[in-house]
């Protein structure tokens, strides 16, 4: 069955090019063309979200924001605003991706099939790529067959990064998502614990890899890993 894509888009003519690319790829479209709509609307249907940020009625990042309350559905922003804060700002709410406008449709449908080439885990299940393995219900980790010893923050950062892998996440989402926020919750206190849990992984551990001006991103991709260079010291700065 083909994937359903939500697009959500204001512009007639841009949202009109968007879907009509989109089936002709074998993809479903579903159309909405205001923020208000998207707002009530369930996520959990669809294999991807394309998801305008200026729209009328609620805006797109408070979109995001409420689907990332309860789904982990793949999203792919689009704005004519091209702003690092607002890059950020939406990687920092669970973005997969982001497009600025004006482009060309073709640029966003090779967005959409390489986002859902990627795998997305869910709780229960179990990654395992090169000699690590993941599995995210018994919260154990093992390279080249011998369990390796987390603490919780760094079980729980692996966890997050896997889970998106192959997308660049924020240190300031990764600090909200698995630190403690009274006593830990900060962006050099993040660093430490990659650092640490690179260690732990040993030859596996450049698969957390340091996306610059960003954040930290799962790389599940082949043995070679050209953003993890000098990995250890975690000095991706927003």
């Amino acid at each position: 069955m083909a994937d359903r894509i939500l697009v959500v888009e204001d512009d007639e003519k841009l949202g009109a090019q968007i879907v009509e690319h989109l089936e002709g790829a074998g993809y479903t479209p579903d159309w909405l063309r205001d923020g208000d709509a998207a707002a009530r609307t369930d996520p959990s249907p669809y294999s991807m979200v394309v998801l305008d940020l200026m729209l009328p009625g609620t805006y797109g990042l408070d979109v995001l924001k409420r689907y990332r309350a309860n789904s982990d559905v793949p999203v792919i922003i689009l704005t004519a605003r091209d702003h690092p804060a607002d890059r950020v700002r939406g990687l920092d709410l669970g973005a997969d991706d982001y497009v600025t406008k004006p482009f060309w449709p073709e640029e966003l449908l090779a967005r959409v099939k390489a986002r859902l080439r990627r795998p997305m885990l869910t709780r229960g299940e179990t990654v395992a790529v090169g000699e690590l393995r993941l599995d995210l219900a018994a919260r154990v980790v093992e390279v080249e067959g011998a369990a390796v010893e987390l603490t919780k923050v760094e079980f729980d950062l692996l966890a997050t990064l896997a889970a998106r892998a192959g997308q660049a996440m924020t240190r300031a989402a990764l600090v909200d998502k698995v630190l403690d926020p009274e006593r830990q919750g900060s962006e050099r206190t993040l660093d430490v614990h990659v650092s640490r849990l690179r260690k732990k992984l040993g030859p596996e551990g450049k698969r957390v890899a340091t996306v610059w001006g960003i954040g930290y991103r799962f790389d599940n991709q082949g043995s070679d890993n050209q953003d993890s260079d000098n990995q250890d010291s975690g000095d991706a700065t927003e």
